[in-house]
């Protein structure tokens, strides 16, 4: 049985390259940046180094990288870190309806501990934020806007530096949430417009616990950890120096592969949905057709749901992933997926493949085999399926 692992936006391997990088400094260079003595002095300039090759994957200057834990905990001090820091204009953030629960979540805990208002913007079909709806939401007391680049479960790419820009003209703070997208897609800080953007280092090959935030010169930040004068006092905590190194060298090797790795992914992901769609009935494609990542394809299949194919698809040695997700007796519908418009029974039947570049067309072919069996197999005990057919003439209730 092949074993085919298509679940990247869960977790990636660390590169070969980044874990050599990241070795000497579990050991023989440990020192804490902050030391003033040598060991110290010599780990903050490799700190430095590594700050800097992250800032030239996004075309921003080294002193406006913040190193963080993750993806989430960048998010995090984004949103929180910037509206906190600006309560004097207002108390009105705005976040998509799809956004990461990193970023949800922290606009609900403004919502209920400080008093904010926020506005969870409607997208379209395909999961766009559309400018003339984000244009009608705003107010003179919104102080932050928080966009995703790319969405990790339907691959849905935004227009930010059209919807950055319409903030800047009402001087509204714009973050944009891209873990997703770095690595695969060009990102450029400086043709955004963005205030704030997020990054973490699994998505690039580095290794779990690492992340940054890039912020505008002279941004205002509220540290959501408190400690010393760490990340220029807006972040407190001493530097993961083995986890920056392994995110720097990631972030560099991203960086000199981003059109190569790109047009690999496309090349799988088209081969991919072609054969999805083409192969098995009743099934959505979801997210943009175009504008979405390169290594990500996303669908719903009725009649059945997600969880059981994940299941079942596992023990045909194939790692995926679904928008729903089961908790407690009860199947919780993503929100992502009702955000679009689709119907809680078809949302339920969601699954999604986030590609690398190291999979191959023979794994791709192996889904393709396999996938359509899982379906047919599921609907055969579903109920649901039975009643749908039976309606459509296609056989008995």
């Amino acid at each position: 049985m092949m074993r085919v692992y298509l679940d990247h936006a869960a977790a990636t391997p660390v590169r070969p390259e980044v874990l050599a990088a990241m070795l000497p400094y579990f050991r023989a260079h440990f020192g804490n940046p902050s030391a003033v003595y040598d060991l110290g002095a010599d780990s903050k300039e490799v700190m430095e180094a590594e700050r800097a090759k992250v800032a030239r994957l996004i075309g921003a200057p080294a002193e406006q990288i913040i190193f963080t834990s993750c993806g989430a905990e960048a998010n995090n001090l984004a949103v929180k870190g910037a509206a906190l820091a600006h309560l004097k204009k207002g108390r009105h953030i705005i976040v998509s309806a799809i956004e990461h629960h990193s970023v949800l979540n922290s606009a609900r805990y403004l919502e209920k501990f400080h008093d904010f208002e926020v506005t969870f913007l409607r997208v379209n079909k395909f999961g766009q934020v559309e400018p003339e709806r984000l244009l009608k939401a705003l107010t003179p007391g919104t102080v932050l806007v928080s966009i995703q680049q790319g969405s990790n479960e339907i691959g849905t790419i935004q227009h930010i530096n059209e919807l950055a820009a319409l903030c800047r003209e009402h001087g509204v703070l714009f973050h944009s949430d891209a873990v997703a997208g770095a690595g695969t897609i060009p990102i450029d800080v400086q043709d955004l417009d963005v205030d704030l953007l997020s990054l973490s280092g699994p998505p690039l090959g580095g290794p779990k616990g690492t992340g940054a935030l890039y912020f505008r010169r002279g941004l205002r930040l509220v540290p959501q950890i408190h400690s010393g004068i760490q990340e220029s006092g807006r972040r407190g905590g001493t530097e993961n120096l083995p986890g920056i190194v392994g995110l720097g060298v990631a972030a560099e090797l991203a960086q000199g592969e981003l059109s190569a790795t790109a047009n690999r992914l496309k090349t799988l992901r088209d081969r991919l949905i072609n054969g999805v769609i083409g192969q098995i009935p009743y099934v959505i494609f979801t997210g943009h057709p175009e504008e979405r990542l390169p290594g990500h394809a996303s669908f719903c299949f009725e009649g059945i749901e997600g969880e059981a194919l994940v299941f079942m698809l596992n023990a045909r040695g194939i790692c995926a992933n679904t928008g729903s997700a089961c908790a407690s007796k009860a199947l919780k519908v993503s929100p992502v997926l009702c955000a679009i418009g689709l119907p809680p029974e078809v949302a339920q039947g969601s699954l999604v493949f986030t590609l690398s570049p190291d999979n191959t067309e023979a794994e791709i072919d192996y889904v393709l085999t396999e996938l359509p069996a899982a379906v047919e197999k599921l609907r055969s005990f579903s109920p649901v399926w039975r009643r749908k057919m039976a309606a459509a003439g296609g056989g008995p209730q």
